[in-house]
């Protein structure tokens, strides 16, 4: 068993804003953003309440799920104007039906900092297969390291960790990998702090990690990876809710709270270019 804090920051936390993805509706919380204005203004705020990774999908008109690389431009063009360091990481998922080409071509033209490698097929919401089949994951794989992308190597159980070992043995994910540790998603691991001690006590030494937690396990799974040294993810993507039958003002209402509790443990966040340095981005 290694040490859980990997190569990780003792003093720092990176907390990552996840601003939209792909599910989640303005039904669900009208203060979902999912036009480019209104991702990139949440963007900006979230870097300002702390955030040194925003993580982002797109949505097309009618606010469906898409993958379409001129929302993508967009935003990516909108943000980067402003000047804001933020770091950005493009999903490389963003719904289902997309083709590979689809899926690969923002980070592969756009060249953010961190895309998402989403390290398996499952049963996404007990509900559609979400396809990661393996000539996807190496070809994903492979486009990442000739666009100098760093994967983000998205976790939903154990067999996903197995198989994001394998890509590293392969050479398919350079080392030292970062992997986000998803849990709480319907057809993956439930989000409790056993899975994700689980989930931790098995990466490979040389890596970083963060975590979320989807559901009533969020602030659960936020606090015991503040207690073994990880990162954090948090927003709207995840969690409509910011606590029980209390719906969620803001992405940046989450950063604002992972702030204050890293504080109360003596752990401060991470500024993007600290968390260049930890992540080792180029």
């Amino acid at each position: 068993m290694f040490e859980t804090r990997r190569m990780n920051d003792k003093n720092k936390v990176i907390v990552t804003a996840a601003l939209t993805g792909a599910v989640t509706t303005k039904k669900d919380n009208p203060n979902l953003p999912t036009q480019p204005e209104e991702i990139i203004a949440s963007a900006l705020a979230c870097y300002e309440a702390g955030a040194a990774v925003v993580h982002i999908h797109v949505r097309d008109e009618e606010d469906n799920a898409s993958m379409r690389y001129d929302r993508f431009e967009e935003i990516v063009n909108g943000i980067r104007k402003t000047g804001c360091p933020v770091i950005l990481n493009l999903t490389s998922s963003g719904g289902q039906g997309f083709s590979w080409e689809e899926r690969i071509k923002p980070f592969k033209e756009l060249k953010p900092e961190l895309a998402s490698f989403d390290a398996g097929t499952m049963n996404w919401l007990n509900s559609v297969v979400f396809m990661n089949e393996p000539e996807f994951l190496e070809l994903c794989g492979k486009e990442m390291i000739a666009a100098g992308v760093k994967p983000e190597i998205e976790i939903f159980d154990m067999g996903m960790l197995n198989t994001a070992k394998y890509y590293i043995k392969k050479g398919i994910i350079q080392e030292p990998a970062h992997f986000q540790l998803c849990l709480g998603a319907p057809g993956g691991m439930e989000a409790t702090t056993e899975n994700l001690l689980y989930l931790v006590n098995h990466l490979p030494e040389n890596s970083t990690w963060s975590t979320f937690g989807i559901g009533k396990g969020a602030n659960e799974v936020m606090l015991a990876s503040l207690a073994l040294g990880g990162n954090i993810r948090v927003g709207l993507e995840d969690n409509v809710y910011y606590n029980a039958g209390q719906k969620a003002e803001s992405n940046e209402q989450f950063v604002r709270r992972a702030a204050r509790m890293a504080e109360e443990v003596g752990r401060s966040l991470a500024t993007p270019e600290e968390a260049r340095a930890i992540l080792g981005l180029k």
